[in-house]
């Protein structure tokens, strides 16, 4: 949490100057119904928002160091953070497995509410334990737990050298965010949304049976995407902690060009063979059931939320869209062959099913 608040307050001004809000719900990998409507907040809230995220990742891990009461409140306020993201965005595991550290700071005092009090109860039975324990002679270690502390201070030792270079990163105004500083990965550095992009744009694939790419003749059908922004009146998705990869992978195409993702150039020509696989990853195929298209292209669009009460939002648009322009030019299958070989793919075989 220490890094994702230091690569924020190094990275974009947006965090330093509370507007990173404004954007974020909006231009976030993949949108929620929720990011919708909180999109919509006045800019105090989002002020706010973006002061309460400094606060929990860069003023709350210290109360883990503070006493019993503070590491209970560090816990409850880490959970609580992790449950607003995952309400308002669709982040995959990501925000489910940053609460998992944070039980260790609910002692078993704090816990114990959640168990029967009773004679027969747990909890009973296990202050009744600790009593004759503390009341007891200490037990002689075993051999057992003597080679199963060494190994626990061996552990403890490899983790904490193998950590001197994340501290630094950590201390390093050129700090590096997501990345590992060793072979096995043990131990490595973290951080989320350094920077936060100011306007969302899309990569549309679109297939056409027409026989000239370039006649004005020529009929465009969208492919749909499980998850990410595409028809402007589908409702975002709610996912998490599910995970698509492909529409969060577009998401990075769509603000780069096709040049730095070579793999949005097979996912077409997957398309143009009417591959199974490359289809089972979307969400709608405009040529099921048909022949596979003859040529197909993407298409760079803007995309912002439409406003809830306005005449897009009443006539069932989640989303306003305005093209940009290509994102790569049409392609057919012949055109790919070279490209194929280049990079040593297999061409794919057209799927007559």
């Amino acid at each position: 949490m220490l890094g994702a608040g230091l690569i924020k307050i190094r990275g974009d001004r947006c965090w330093r100057d509370l507007t990173c809000m404004d954007f974020h719900y909006e231009t976030q990998p993949v949108p929620n119904p929720a990011a919708y409507f909180l999109h919509q907040s006045p800019w105090w809230v989002h002020r706010g928002e973006t002061l309460g995220n400094h606060f929990v990742e860069l003023v709350v891990p210290f109360f883990i160091f503070l006493g019993r009461r503070m590491c209970v409140l560090h816990g409850a306020l880490q959970i609580l953070f992790q449950v607003i993201l995952i309400i308002s965005g669709n982040l995959s595991f990501l925000n489910w497995l940053t609460m998992v550290p944070s039980v260790a700071c609910f002692d078993d005092a704090t816990l114990g509410f959640l168990f029967p009090s009773g004679p027969s109860g747990l909890k009973y039975r296990v202050l009744k334990m600790q009593e004759e324990a503390a009341r007891g002679a200490p037990a002689p270690l075993r051999y057992g737990c003597v080679v199963r502390q060494a190994v626990h201070l061996a552990l403890a030792v490899l983790v904490a050298w193998l950590s001197v270079p994340v501290v630094l990163n950590l201390l390093s105004p050129t700090q590096i965010m997501n990345t590992s500083f060793n072979p096995l990965r043990i131990v490595n550095t973290y951080g989320a949304f350094g920077s936060i992009t100011k306007e969302r744009t899309e990569v549309i694939l679109q297939g056409t049976a027409a026989p000239n790419a370039s006649s004005p003749d020529a009929v465009w059908e969208d492919y749909e995407f499980k998850c990410k922004p595409g028809d402007p009146g589908r409702r975002p998705c709610l996912i998490s902690p599910y995970h698509y990869r492909l529409d969060w992978l577009m998401w990075f195409a769509a603000f780069q060009t096709y040049e730095h993702n070579e793999w949005i150039i097979h996912l077409a020509g997957k398309l143009l063979a009417n591959d199974a696989s490359a289809l089972s990853l979307l969400a709608v195929n405009p040529f099921e059931g048909r022949a596979p298209p003859r040529w197909l292209r993407g298409e760079h669009y803007r995309y912002k939320f439409s406003r809830p009460g306005g005449p897009h939002a009443a006539a069932g648009k989640w989303w306003l869209r305005k093209r940009i322009g290509p994102y790569f030019p049409p392609v057919s299958l012949r055109d790919l062959e070279d490209y194929f070989r280049s990079w040593e793919w297999p061409h794919p075989a057209v799927d007559v099913d």
